[in-house]
């Protein structure tokens, strides 16, 4: 309970109901005790004054200060503190404790002096100890809880339940969503890919149901594409090992010899093995950030006329034309050249598949900045523009049909875009439906 949403909005709006009664009483106090002592020096101003001009109209009776120690000691009795008049001679002649009547008086601060009503000379002077009667503090209590601590408490109560009814309500609205989300988290958790939030508020909790709807897509797309591919992996290496297994049996039961041409066969459906394995294993090694590059500066124009080179008598009994266009003066590039000419062979041998007998394939390279950008152009059947976002996935196919001839293993173009973006670059395609491809790759000039 205690770690719930709802219990945590609840304090949160408690403390800060209870700090701001308390701060606002607290000041309201101070304010009070302040007024408490501005009015209690009104008072003592007030009262000196009124004992100065009945000391100067006692003195102006009798002619002297004979018989004023009964006065003093009246006047000091409620007040608590202590009351001197001297003469004008400093000496004593009446005080309030009676302990320093006849004695010379030396006041640590000024008294106020007593003038007759004449005006001629001081005839005295009046000491009052100074401070106002203790107890200010505890006076402004009680007369601030009289005066407005009911409706603090009341307003208090008031505040704490509207704060239960504000937390209700809106821990509802916000924790309605939340706990949707943790449903469909944990469906999500167990597999039930196809689960999303319907929340269409534009706030931050939108923002997280539409991240969240976002993440279960990509999930769920993730999770067909490795259905897929492990669908993909067992029907790759099933042809080929069953193809091994069937000679090798046909060759058990007597049926086909040993000879130059079935070993030659058998040959084929290893090397198409080993194929497959190499790729998937240059595959996770790029997809790990573990695939060692020997870089170095290169130059791109011979990379491309060997990959070029390799390809050629295929393209030749294809009846397919292959053409090179180089920028003159392109700058070498940091690369390793090993796995760019795997791009390079990757993209014409695609090419190739795709493009028709009397077809073109055009391989070029231009420097843009401090890039060189490769580019391998076909007159093929094109990709559909649906297709065009996964081209780069892996096993993943135009040609749903499977066949090796013009789907190869499905691995060719993301090893080549793992392979690039490696090095620093990046590859894409661009494509129309019944007019061919181009794919683009750039790489890094050499310092």
């Amino acid at each position: 309970m205690t770690h719930s949403l709802q219990f945590r909005l609840l304090a949160a709006f408690t403390l800060v109901i209870l700090v701001t009664i308390g701060a606002a009483f607290f000041f309201i106090n101070q304010a009070t005790q302040n007024e408490i002592r501005q009015s209690e020096e009104h008072v003592e101003q007030v009262r000196a004054t009124r004992m100065e001009f009945a000391l100067s109209m006692y003195y102006s009776r009798q002619g002297d200060w004979e018989g004023i120690q009964p006065f003093v000691e009246q006047w000091g009795i409620p007040l608590g503190q202590s009351i001197i008049v001297t003469d004008a001679n400093g000496m004593v002649v009446a005080d309030s404790q009676g302990s320093l009547l006849g004695q010379p008086y030396h006041p640590d601060s000024p008294g106020r002096p007593l003038l007759p009503p004449w005006g001629e000379g001081a005839i005295g002077t009046l000491y009052i100890s100074p401070g106002s009667p203790p107890g200010a503090e505890l006076t402004s209590l009680p007369i601030v809880y009289e005066a407005i601590g009911r409706f603090f408490l009341w307003g208090g109560l008031l505040a704490v339940a509207l704060a239960l009814l504000i937390t209700f309500l809106l821990s509802r609205r916000i924790l309605t969503p939340v706990r949707a989300l943790t449903q469909t988290a944990r469906r999500l958790g167990k597999g039930d890919f196809s689960q999303r939030i319907e929340y269409r508020d534009k706030g931050e909790l939108g923002e997280l149901a539409q991240a969240f709807n976002s993440m279960a897509t990509d999930l769920e797309r993730n999770e067909a594409l490795r259905r897929n591919m492990v669908a993909d992996v067992a029907h790759e290496l099933r042809s080929p090992l069953s193809n091994i297994r069937g000679y090798l049996e046909a060759i058990s039961d007597g049926v086909v010899e040993p000879n130059a041409e079935t070993i030659h066969s058998l040959s084929e459906e290893v090397v198409l093995l080993s194929r497959l394995v190499d790729d998937l294993q240059d595959l996770s090694l790029a997809e790990a950030g573990e695939l060692k590059l020997i870089r170095q500066a290169e130059d791109i124009g011979k990379l491309v006329n060997r990959g070029v080179a390799m390809i050629q008598g295929q393209a030749i009994a294809k009846d397919v034309s292959v053409t090179v266009d180089l920028s003159d003066r392109l700058p070498l590039c940091n690369v390793d050249s090993h796995r760019i000419s795997q791009v390079l062979h990757n993209l014409l041998n695609n090419a190739l598949s795709h493009t028709p007998k009397g077809g073109a394939i055009t391989v070029r390279a231009r420097q843009r900045d401090n890039q060189v950008e490769v580019s391998v152009a076909d007159t093929g059947e094109g990709i559909p523009s649906e297709d065009l976002p996964y081209i780069f996935e892996r096993f993943y196919r135009v040609d749903k049909s499977r066949s090796r001839a013009t789907g190869g293993s499905g691995l060719g173009l993301t090893i080549a875009r793992r392979l690039v973006e490696a090095h620093g670059g990046r590859i894409e395609v661009q494509s129309e439906l019944g007019k061919g491809s181009c794919f683009t790759f750039t790489l890094p000039v050499s310092e």
